[in-house]
């Protein structure tokens, strides 16, 4: 295992928590932080109207024999679930945070390197609008086909309970490297597939980076501003280990 990229993954993160105070960037963070808010509530409040039934009808399809398990498979399949509505909150929150993060991750780049990732003024900004949107989508079909596969397996008796959930974590984690990566990726208009590929190289950090993001979203307060927090801590990523391969 390559410890040297976990600590990475860490370091990014908390780089990201003080990126968010910097002056000149604290402007740019509070409409991610308010969407961010909005979306979540709407998402706990659905979260909270149907995780009773989903979680006894995920049970029902795990055998008799294996009852004596009931309180793991029960947490796992809380777990799951959980990651589902966390997987509709950053579909939406995509669509409807891309123009604010942009912008962020543009500002924070500015502030690490003292160059704009572009020279583009405001009517170009809007011009844009329409590229963004379409990434999200590029996002969301490469997201969804793999959602609805390990969605589907964790139905399937034993495995279902036990190992998806732990895929399913994992996958998210990468999926919100993607997504908050692609920002200063997609600034510089470097197409989806290469952006994947070049994450892929550097898979433990971002997978690390993923993951305590995923995290964060569910420790109350936390999750409220995790939003532009990984938008400052990716932009880092990008920054240190991508900018120069596209100069």
């Amino acid at each position: 295992m390559n410890y040297t990229e976990i600590k990475q993954g860490w370091d990014y993160f908390i780089l990201g928590w003080h990126l968010i105070t910097k002056k000149g960037l604290k402007r740019f963070v509070v409409m991610p932080i308010i969407l961010n808010i909005v979306l979540l509530s709407f998402v706990f409040w659905l979260l909270m109207q149907q995780i009773g039934d989903l979680t006894n009808w995920m049970l029902s399809f795990m055998p008799d024999w294996l009852s004596w398990l009931n309180y793991i498979v029960t947490t796992l399949a809380v777990i799951m679930i959980l990651l589902v509505y966390y997987f509709i909150f950053t579909t939406l929150a995509g669509f409807i945070a891309a123009p604010f993060n942009g912008l962020l991750a543009e500002k924070v780049e500015l502030l690490l390197t003292g160059k704009p990732s572009n020279d583009d003024g405001i009517l170009d900004f809007i011009k844009d609008l329409p590229r963004m949107f379409k990434r999200e989508w590029q996002k969301l079909w490469y997201s969804l086909p793999r959602i609805v596969i390990l969605f589907l397996l964790g139905f399937v008796p034993l495995i279902g309970q036990t190992l998806i959930p732990v895929i399913f974590f994992l996958f998210t984690a990468w999926l919100l490297a993607i997504q908050y990566c692609d920002y200063p990726f997609d600034n510089h208009k470097i197409s989806f597939p290469i952006m994947k590929q070049q994450l892929a190289q550097r898979k433990i950090l971002n997978l690390t980076f993923g993951s305590l993001v995923a995290s964060c979203t569910f420790i109350p307060l936390l999750n409220f501003i995790v939003m532009p927090v990984a938008v400052c801590g990716a932009t880092a990523i990008w920054v240190d280990h991508y900018r120069n391969t596209h100069q």
